[in-house]
């Protein structure tokens, strides 16, 4: 099975918002995403509005129809403003992240033992508009059986552990810990996605570990990599590493 690559471009909203023009212009980075392999575009609008907007998200959804077969995906905390926002534009996927308005970015996944009822509900206004749903969660893998509970398409595992310990000497023990969520969620028919700080140094390592990933959604890595390679070079880097692990389970 295919990893794909999702490109949060939020870090190319916060750039545009710094000077109160259209520039950098989201929707040009965008295309710039959609005309390679990448499967398509993640956002992720916050209520401050810091980086994404909700007007980004409608333009989005407006370039896409012009992209058959890519995708839009949003994140962000269930709030009723955000899911008036997903169940108006109607993206691909909707990622469900409990993060607070005040966090500088998301750092935990979902806690089933106390929200669940509430993942739930949320989960199936998502499902009974045909959208896809991901939810965002710690590699805990005895959570995933509330995962599956939920209702949800995927799951969207927080790789900041891995990350964070990439080149030390308890990498591969943190490791096993996605492997191991990841295999209790896909045997209960639950898909996989990951993100969070994956950059082109560890994300082959993580993705050669943690079988039959369906995405990745990187946005602030990237951002920083094109300073020094550049936007188009470093989306491309990014896809060899994919198409790479790709092949090799392939020839596997």
């Amino acid at each position: 099975m295919a990893t794909e690559l999702s490109v949060n471009l939020n870090k190319i909203a916060l750039l545009r918002n710094a000077r109160g023009r259209d520039y950098p212009s989201v929707i040009e980075f965008a295309k710039k995403v959609l005309d390679t392999d990448a499967i398509g575009i993640t956002m992720h609008p916050r209520p401050d509005e810091r980086h994404a907007r909700r007007s980004d998200i409608y333009e989005l959804a407006e370039l896409l129809i012009d992209y058959p077969g890519k995708e839009l995906n949003i994140e962000g905390n269930p709030t009723d403003d955000f899911m008036n926002l997903v169940l108006d534009v109607k993206p691909h996927q909707c990622t469900l992240v409990p993060d607070d308005p005040d966090q500088i970015t998301s750092d935990h996944g979902w806690d089933l033992h106390k929200d669940l009822e509430l993942v739930k509900k949320i989960v199936s206004r998502l499902n009974n508009a045909g959208i896809r749903s991901a939810i965002f969660m710690d590699p805990t893998a005895s959570l995933m059986n509330l995962a599956h509970q939920t209702g949800t398409n995927r799951i969207e595992l927080y790789t900041e552990a891995y990350a964070e310990s990439y080149g030390q000497p308890d990498n591969d023990d943190i490791l096993n810990q996605y492997q191991e969520s990841a295999q209790a969620a896909q045997s209960l028919d639950v898909a996989v996605n990951a993100g969070h700080d994956l950059n082109l140094d560890n994300l082959e390592k993580f993705l050669t570990s943690v079988r039959d990933v369906k995405e990745v959604s990187i946005g602030h890595a990237i951002t920083v990599e094109s300073l020094e390679y550049g936007f188009e070079p470093t989306l491309h880097k990014y896809l060899e590493i994919i198409n790479r692990v790709n092949q090799n389970y392939q020839i596997g």
